[in-house]
């Protein structure tokens, strides 16, 4: 992931703006509507659904008797980062489901960084499909929309016909030390230092990384003050580094499940995104069902690539499900 030095973000957040907190129960914060309005292309309606206990939001485009593409961000996103990818499925006849995680964009945010385990965001996201009841969906996933959809895939496999990722992966360690990049090492200990502020600058790392400052304020918007943000802030350091971790058993037995994977699988990574440079590889060489597929590098984009080549990574999708019906 590609940010700015410390300092400029620690700037950031001395210069956050805090508001009054909506607290619709103890503990659980709704973020206004009035924050929504008016964003640059993104005038979807909203759809919502309760989810072990909580409001999550998604997006529902395009023929309802379409094949599902389902769109899962990461942190500290939500589902502004597929606006331009969207229209293009749904032009090629797909049905897009774009959900919010619990914690991000207009889905319900827990105060409590306890309560944003691995675990909590894999059984939510795979309740919410039950509910819509999807099949034969195609999983699109970056960043932590991968280590969480990848999981709902492997342990719900029956509503699943094929899986794209970017930069993204499935970490599933069985020793004491991480194989992580330094990239990440490093975000990891910057994070932290976040966390001890209490704050994380969302809108200036997206739009910085995405190069583009127009988009800084969609990305905060689901976030008055730092008091919404504890999803965004505690994510990067549940990623798990050792066998210790929580998540790293399950992550494993994930793994046992695309070892054996026949369906189609690819990868669609950037160029220019140092956390996940590389990651591809194992997906490509362990999985059956990615042998033979077209596999794609996504030139001239960092690590938000649906940001920057949103339209030129939707028509890759398009042709993959093409060149592997149902």
């Amino acid at each position: 992931m590609k940010f700015p030095l410390f300092a400029s973000l620690l700037g950031s957040l001395l210069l956050s703006t805090v508001v009054l907190a909506e607290e619709i129960r103890p503990g659980v914060l709704r973020t206004p509507d009035s924050r929504f309005e008016n964003l640059s292309g993104y005038d979807f309606e909203p759809n919502y659904a309760m989810v072990r206990g909580y409001r999550i939001h998604y997006l529902d485009e395009g023929p309802a008797d379409g094949e599902v593409v389902l769109l899962m961000h990461g942190e500290p996103t939500w589902s502004y980062l597929y606006r331009k990818m969207v229209p293009v499925l749904n032009a090629a006849g797909y049905r897009t489901i774009v959900p919010d995680l619990i914690g991000f964009g207009r889905s319900d945010k827990p105060m409590s960084m306890d309560t944003h385990t691995y675990l909590f965001h894999v059984d939510a996201i795979a309740e919410l499909l039950d509910q819509l009841n999807l099949q034969d969906a195609t999983l699109f996933a970056q960043d932590w929309g991968g280590l969480i959809g990848l999981r709902v895939v492997a342990e719900n496999e029956e509503r699943f016909a094929r899986v794209v990722i970017s930069n993204t992966g499935l970490p599933a360690p069985t020793g004491s030390e991480s194989g992580s990049s330094p990239a990440f090492q490093n975000w990891k200990a910057m994070n932290q230092r976040m966390i001890d502020n209490g704050d994380i600058p969302v809108g200036t790392m997206v739009s910085t990384s995405a190069n583009d400052p127009s988009v800084k304020d969609a990305y905060d918007a689901p976030f008055p003050d730092p008091s919404y943000k504890a999803g965004p802030l505690i994510m990067p350091q549940r990623v798990p580094q050792s066998i210790d971790y929580p998540g790293a058993v399950a992550n494993a037995a994930a793994w046992e499940v695309f070892r054996k994977w026949e369906k189609p699988f690819l990868t669609a990574f950037s160029d220019s995104d140092p956390i996940t440079a590389g990651g591809h590889v194992i997906f490509q060489n362990e999985i059956p069902g990615a042998q033979g597929q077209n596999h794609t590098t996504i030139e001239g984009a960092s690590h938000f690539l649906q940001e920057q080549k949103g339209e030129e990574l939707a028509e890759v999708i398009v042709k993959f499900m093409q060149d592997n019906p149902l």
